[in-house]
């Protein structure tokens, strides 16, 4: 039996997103990190280490449409936690936090190895460019909201 390749659509984007997530959350629960706390530590970390507090929590609200409240209990966790040290109005990562997020990360990469192996370059581009559109005009709609 040969199965149509499926379109591009919002179902077709989730169940991926969805499936690669719980891989991801497997190596998460290792640690006993959140999902929101890794997007965490990945913005602070992409970011040289030391972030303004504010910026994080617009970071949170943003990429991972939660509310602020949501977004503060996140970050306030994660100082609570010692993984992140707040300092006048920034935050930055601990030695602790900087450990997590390093096994977090080669964890995500090993899968995203994993799961893109084969695929050719040029067609991840594609891919990679057709989803930024999509992001793009969703967060626009959003924001017109």
């Amino acid at each position: 039996m040969t199965t149509a390749t499926p379109l591009v659509n919002g179902q077709t984007i989730g169940l991926a997103h969805y499936a690669s997530r719980a891989l991801l959350e497997r190596v998460l629960a290792r640690s006993g990190t959140t999902f929101n706390q890794s997007v965490a530590l990945r913005a602070v970390s992409d970011n040289g280490g030391t972030v303004e507090r504010a910026w994080l929590v617009g970071r949170l609200t943003g990429a991972l449409k939660i509310d602020e409240s949501a977004a503060h209990k996140t970050v306030a966790g994660m100082t609570d936690a010692k993984l992140l040290e707040p300092v006048a109005g920034q935050v930055s990562l601990t030695d602790s936090g900087r450990e997590l997020f390093e096994g977090v990360r080669v964890g995500g990469n090993e899968i995203a190895a994993r799961l893109y192996a084969g695929i050719p370059a040029e067609e991840l581009a594609t891919a990679g460019r057709v989803l930024a559109l999509v992001t793009e005009r969703a967060n626009a709609e959003l924001a017109d909201a």
